[in-house]
């Protein structure tokens, strides 16, 4: 059960690296006023990781130094959380978990255009297609608060963004009835 001391949501933003996630919590940072929470930055910038992986070409996070340098905004809420993983935050600090989905052929393209390795690229293309991040968000977290909305061209990110603001604005008036 999310805090009640909190009055404003925190909205965790998963999915396979490609889908369309920073995009998403870009538009929605600037509609909602909520901030980005941008893990990827906050791994690098605060040095929360354990080196560098050179294969798959990512930092190892350093979940626990992670979690430390992060949980003071989450306990404050109001944050867009934009991470391909989801099993690490505390449920009882998020209150919608939208996994963001692609149709392989356009995922393929947007790795390719990433200049991914091809052991990269395999590893992203094989999560997106046997659901690996849904079935985590799904194990995770309440059924009731997992969302998975599909990120294949510009006019599902404004129909994707436009119904995660109107979650956002419920939220926000149940919480002062």
């Amino acid at each position: 059960m999310a805090s009640i001391t909190r009055t404003l949501p925190n909205v965790l933003i998963s999915g396979t690296p490609g889908t369309g996630k920073t995009t998403h919590c870009t538009a929605l940072a600037l509609s909602t006023g909520l901030h980005h929470l941008d893990i990827n930055r906050v791994v690098k910038e605060q040095e929360c990781h354990e080196g560098w992986d050179s294969e798959l070409e990512t930092w190892i996070v350093d979940e626990d130094k992670l979690l430390d340098a992060i949980q003071p905004d989450l306990e404050k809420g109001g944050q867009i959380v934009d991470y391909h993983g989801c099993d690490l935050f505390p449920p009882s600090l998020i209150d919608l978990v939208v996994v963001i989905r692609c149709e392989t052929a356009t995922l393929y393209d947007r790795l390719q255009a990433r200049k991914y390795g091809q052991k990269k690229l395999d590893e992203n293309m094989d999560a997106e297609i046997m659901q690996v991040l849904l079935e985590e968000a799904r194990e995770s977290y309440d059924e009731e608060i997992v969302v998975e909305l599909q990120s294949n061209e510009a006019d599902d990110v404004d129909t994707n963004v436009e119904r995660i603001e109107n979650w956002v604005a419920a939220w926000k008036r149940n919480r002062t009835e």
